[in-house]
Parts: structure tokens; C-alpha cells; sequence
């Protein structure tokens, strides 16, 4: 009799992966979703047991079709994940429904989940990171990796990087005037000068001038990188600056040489031209890339950035790049919050901004066979992140539209990204 029950039991389960593997699930992300940010992990999960994945461009807040397999209706649930099961007939309806020329949409296939690396120093800091945080919450995997990494050749592992808060002109942050005094200032110094040290060079701004071009070549390479707050603004200052000492005594030992302006090479820059740099060394800013403070006229409560929209069909790396289910996106400030409009190469795109302050949030370029997007701001769920302040939960932010960014980032590289034939 038991025999009988287990065979009973095998053939119901049998019965079950025939009726879901001619079955689809169907994740929307539009309002109907209960965690965004998770079903990001979900996808590139699936995407690692090899399972087919596309992505719904504009359709319904960019949702996701996967296979229907019951290992993935099992994770979407312990994950509280909103997801449907669909027939195929029902999935070939609605990819015929957004083949139409008419309708402003498009399907991506997700091939193989990225190799991800965070550039991070791998000691405390007394400020939390955006991307980390989203990483670990979607549970999604990465390594950090910080200079030794870099000098050393080991960006090659990786198909994605992005860069933390961290100030690639060697000043360490301009928070000499603020928190010289404080242990974990003496400590960050004290670490990048003995790395500059241990690789051959005198100062600490000769290291990071080291480290961004390998980051340089690595996206020329056909890397994807992603960098946030001070990450992005310094990084092309470094590199514009190359052979250039615009650091004042407290930074590297010695002045400022003579007239270090008129010197900058723009042509060196990723995303901006024209820019000024902040000489002062107690003014809490690089240049006038980012806006600064006193200049923008506008409160928490009126703070937004709209995302630009773009044709699905011909324009498909700004369309993955801007999926949402909110187009008006609450703004949020960091040490670069967003970028002067007027400082912006005429060659980057611009994904989204506020254009009554006229300043951009969030970018996005090509350089040799790779890419990059900067995004300005620290934390799209805390206004105004102080150094020290506790790190967001963002069990309280599933659906968070300023993370959602983030991630979108994240599965960019896994979509196949065919230009149409004209």
C-alpha cells in the first residue's frame, strides 16, 4: 500500500512539472507588485539555475516573464514576491501585444546574471552605501573589491562595478575642516597612505589617479560601470587632472601649483567639459559640476527628478535603464546630489532630471566597447544622510522608485540588446 502511495506521488508531481513547464510566471512591476526591489533578486536568481528570463519593457512598470518552473513560484513566494501563472498562449498574446509598432514597448532577453564587484574599502566607514544595501536586500551576490584589487588586475573577473563614496582626487573627501580630529578620518588617511606606499606611489592622489584609469580601461574594455555620489564627479576630475597638483598641504604634503585650471584636459572625462574646481580646501565641494546647496531653490517636500521616456523599440539601453513604476521620483541629496546641466557633455544622455533647477540626476554614456551611468545623491531613501547616521532599512522601502534605479543597472548587462535593422 505504500509502495502504491509513493508512486501515487511521483506520478502527481510529474503531473505538476509538465502543466507548470508549459506555463509561464508573470511578475508585473507596476503598483500591483509587493516588492519591487526583491523581484530584481528573483530574476537574477532564476537567471543563475539557467532559467529563460524576459524582461517587458514598459510593460507594466517593466515586468519580468520567466519560465514557470515550481522552484521559482516557490521562491517567489518566500520572498513575497506578486507574481501570476500564465499559459503560454496567454505569454504569446501579450508578446504580440507589445510587438505592435504602435505601442511604445519592447522584450529583452536576460541571458546570463552579471559578475558583480563593489569598489569599497573593506574597513568600517562611518556611512552606509546605496548599492550594498539594495544588493543584500534583493540578495543579490557581489564581492568588494577595493584598490589591491584594481592595481592588480583583478577587474577581469568581473562584468560590473560599481564605485562607492569615495573621492578619486585624493582629498579625502574634503572633510579635512570637518573631521580631521575624528579616529575614522586619521584611520582613512592613514590606509591610503600606506596603499600609495606599498604600490610605489608618493601620494595618495597619484594612487586614485592609478586606480581610475584601470576603471577606465576596464570599461573601454565592455565593463559596465555604475558610481554614485562623490564617485562620479571626482572620478572625472582625476582623470582630467592627470600630471596636475591642484591639492592644498593637508592633502599631499605640499601647495597648490600655479594656475592648475587652465591645465585640465577635458577631453579625459567620462560624462563633463567646462567645469571650475574648488580650490578651497575647507569648501565641502570638488567643482561646480555638482549644484550646490544654496543655489537650489527647493524643499524636501518639492525635491523630484522626472525620468525621461524614450522609444522602446530603437532606444533600448535608456528604456532598461529608466523601467519604473513611478515616473516622478523623490529627489535626494549626497555630497554630489545631481549635476549642473551646463557642465554635461553633449554626447551623454541624460536619463533623468529636474528642469526647472536645470540639473541632471541621473546619466548615462558610452566609452570604447563599454558603458557607464552616474547617479547623483547618497540614499533615494533618506533626504539627507549624515556621516554616522544608522544605514536605511529597506524592509520599509520594498518598492522604493530611487533604488529601483539602482537595480535596473544591476540586470542591464544580462539583457541582449539588438539594434534594429532599418
Amino acid at each position: 500500500m505504500e509502495e502504491i502511495k509513493k508512486i501515487c506521488l511521483f506520478f502527481l508531481a510529474s503531473l505538476y512539472y509538465q502543466y507548470l513547464a508549459g506555463q509561464k510566471i508573470f511578475i508585473p512591476m507596476d503598483d500591483e507588485q509587493k516588492n519591487h526591489l526583491k523581484a530584481y533578486g528573483l530574476t537574477y536568481w532564476a537567471l543563475s539555475q539557467d532559467t529563460k528570463a524576459e524582461w517587458l519593457l514598459n510593460y507594466r512598470g517593466g515586468s519580468f516573464l520567466l519560465d514557470g518552473y515550481s522552484s521559482i513560484e516557490k521562491e517567489c513566494k518566500l520572498r513575497d514576491i506578486s507574481f501570476q501563472v500564465i499559459s503560454e498562449n496567454d505569454a504569446q498574446k501579450l508578446r504580440n501585444a507589445i510587438a505592435k509598432p504602435s505601442v511604445n514597448a519592447e522584450i529583452v532577453e536576460l541571458l546570463t546574471p552579471p559578475k558583480i564587484a563593489v569598489y569599497s574599502p573593506k574597513t568600517a566607514q562611518p556611512w552606509d552605501d546605496a548599492v550594498t544595501l539594495v544588493l543584500s536586500y534583493a540578495e543579490i551576490p557581489y564581492d568588494v573589491i577595493f584598490d589591491e584589487e584594481v592595481l592588480e588586475e583583478k577587474l577581469a573577473l568581473y562584468d560590473w562595478l560599481h564605485l562607492h563614496h569615495e573621492d578619486f582626487t585624493g582629498q579625502y573627501g574634503k572633510f579635512w575642516n570637518s573631521f580631521k580630529y575624528a579616529q575614522w578620518y586619521k584611520k582613512q588617511v592613514q590606509e591610503a597612505e600606506r596603499m600609495a606606499l606599498k604600490y610605489g606611489y608618493k601620494k595618495v592622489s597619484q594612487l586614485k589617479l592609478a586606480v581610475a584609469k584601470r576603471i577606465r580601461d576596464f570599461t573601454l574594455g565592455g565593463g559596465f560601470l555604475f558610481a554614485m555620489c562623490s564617485a562620479t564627479d571626482s572620478y572625472d576630475i582625476a582623470l582630467s587632472s592627470d600630471g596636475i597638483d591642484f591639492l592644498d598641504w593637508m592633502y599631499d604634503g605640499d601647495g597648490i601649483e600655479n594656475d592648475p585650471q587652465s591645465k585640465i584636459d577635458f577631453d579625459n572625462c567620462f560624462a563633463f567639459e567646462n567645469f571650475t574646481l574648488e580650490l578651497n580646501p575647507v569648501i565641502y565641494e570638488y567643482s561646480n559640476i555638482d549644484v550646490q546647496p544654496n543655489q537650489r531653490k527647493v524643499n524636501e517636500e518639492n525635491d523630484v527628478f522626472v525620468l525621461n521616456e524614450f522609444s522602446a523599440k530603437w532606444d533600448i539601453v535608456p528604456t532598461i535603464l529608466t523601467q519604473n513604476h513611478q515616473k516622478i521620483i523623490k529627489g535626494f541629496m549626497g555630497q554630489t546630489t545631481a549635476f549642473q546641466k551646463n557642465v554635461i557633455k553633449s554626447s551623454v544622455t541624460i536619463l533623468g532630471e529636474n528642469k526647472l533647477l536645470n540639473e541632471a540626476k541621473y546619466i548615462h554614456g558610452t566609452i570604447g566597447k563599454g558603458t557607464w551611468t552616474f547617479y547623483g545623491g547618497h540614499d533615494p531613501e533618506d533626504y539627507r544622510h549624515m556621516v554616522g547616521e544608522e544605514p536605511t532599512d529597506l524592509n520599509l522601502h520594498p518598492n522604493s522608485a530611487g533604488y529601483r534605479l539602482i537595480l535596473n543597472n544591476i540586470l542591464f548587462p544580462s539583457a541582449k540588446k539588438e539594434k534594429k535593422k532599418t
